[in-house]
């Protein structure tokens, strides 16, 4: 497994591994109609932890299975069609770094992809000085946010154009890797 920073070029490619994993990955967890809205609305690649250098690409045997990447960016979440306030810098002195978008391919589900991820995503902001995480879960990732250490603090009710309520979850923890 080879987890490197995600390319600009590669957004599209990495837009449809995160419509596929959370297609099927929240099944069980959300509702078609709910899939389906927050894949149009809020899903997908925010550009600006490309540029960044912390939005990464997990690789195996060459082939891309799983992105996700951590902000020192205020966006909670969402991509960049998502996105309705100025993306302001977080002071590491005062304010949690973010945990974003992480998704796997569901044919490499459940394989310590996403774990070794997050712990490498911890660590990078770690050493850019922040002591607190913080993430806007969706369910399907509850439960292996919750293995490393996040704890919830409160629920999220996301309102989408067409009215459907898309579920998530704030959680947070100390950085330690």
């Amino acid at each position: 497994m080879n987890i490197r920073p995600a390319q600009i070029h590669e957004v599209p490619q990495l837009n449809t591994l995160i419509e596929r994993s959370a297609t099927v990955l929240s099944a069980g967890f959300y509702t078609e109609a709910q899939t389906r809205a927050v894949n149009r609305e809020v899903f997908g690649v925010d550009t600006q932890l490309v540029a960044d250098g912390t939005y990464y690409v997990v690789e195996e045997d060459g082939e891309a299975v799983a992105c996700g990447g951590w902000s020192k960016r205020s966006t909670p979440y969402g991509a960049d069609h998502a996105k309705t306030e100025p993306d302001a810098l977080l002071d590491p002195a005062v304010d949690a770094a973010r945990i974003r978008a992480f998704f796997v391919d569901p044919a490499h589900a459940r394989k310590g992809i996403g774990r070794a991820l997050l712990r490498h995503c911890a660590e990078a902001a770690a050493q850019a000085g922040f002591t607190r995480l913080e993430l806007t879960a969706t369910l399907p990732g509850v439960p292996l946010y919750a293995a490393e250490g996040f704890t919830p603090v409160h629920e999220i009710a996301h309102r989408m154009s067409d009215g459907t309520v898309v579920p998530f979850l704030k959680m947070e923890r100390a950085c330690h890797t």
